[in-house]
């Protein structure tokens, strides 16, 4: 018996690879605005500018290798060992070395920059440790309820502490009182759309902290509803909300 549109699409989904940081697989299939600053652009310009740097859960090192100049000492850190293949393998040719890990196990006033995009958590105290005197933290962040309309869909309605707890005013007082002074702080909410259930699959996979433990099987009635309504009322919109930080040590 021929497979119906729902599982062959669920079933596609759930074999690609999703490690790394390229979303490419969903073009064509979902979209997502892109913060108007331009983050990688803006690092870049960071990178060229000083001598050391220090970039945080770099995934496959996509964002860092595609920034056109990098310091003589450049380290990345990544803790999913997919990933450390990936970025070791595409940072290397670049002098940049890849250590996998989720710590810091690095030592005090040694980095004129500390970045990081979209991090699952930022350790302010370390990072302003390993920062020398006057260096720059840049980062932007997931914000506040993202992309809640898809997490609210599988999960049911989210306490308050959930929707709020990735505010950017939670980080600028967090790197404050780790001695950090905050001199850019912007914020956008940003239209997303999926336009097929095995979109929605891939994204589920790959960042896994929306759906915490998502698997298909244990989804499946959910996933034949989302599929039924974008089949009948087009692609489902949700919103992605975003930060961008910076903020220097204080001499």
């Amino acid at each position: 018996m021929r497979r119906s549109r729902f599982d062959e699409l669920v079933a596609e989904a759930a074999a690609v690879p999703v490690d790394g940081w390229d979303f490419s697989w969903l073009d064509g299939r979902a979209t997502e605005a892109r913060p108007s600053w331009g983050y990688q652009r803006l690092l870049g310009s960071r990178l060229a500018a000083v001598r050391s740097a220090l970039d945080l859960e770099t995934g496959g090192g996509e964002v860092l290798d595609g920034c056109p100049s990098l310091p003589p000492l450049t380290i990345a850190t990544e803790s999913w060992p997919p990933n450390v293949t990936r970025a070791s393998a595409r940072l290397a040719p670049r002098g940049v070395t890849v250590v996998s890990t989720s710590d810091f196990p690095f030592a005090d006033n040694v980095f004129d920059l500390v970045s990081s995009r979209h991090p699952v958590t930022t350790p302010w105290p370390e990072i302003a440790r390993v920062l020398r005197p006057g260096g720059t933290y840049f980062s932007q962040q997931v914000g506040p309820a993202s992309v809640f309309e898809l997490v609210e869909f599988f999960l049911g309605p989210q306490p308050l502490e959930a929707r709020t707890s990735r505010h950017p005013d939670h980080a600028t007082a967090a790197a404050t009182a780790a001695g950090l002074e905050v001199t850019d702080l912007r914020s956008e909410s940003l239209r997303t759309e999926f336009f097929d259930i095995g979109a929605v699959v891939y994204f589920l996979r790959k960042v896994i902290w929306m759906v915490p433990g998502f698997t298909v099987e244990q989804y499946l009635p959910k996933l034949r509803e989302l599929h039924e309504l974008i089949e009948r009322d087009g692609p489902f919109v949700a919103h992605t909300t975003r930060f961008l930080i910076e903020a220097h040590l204080i001499e």
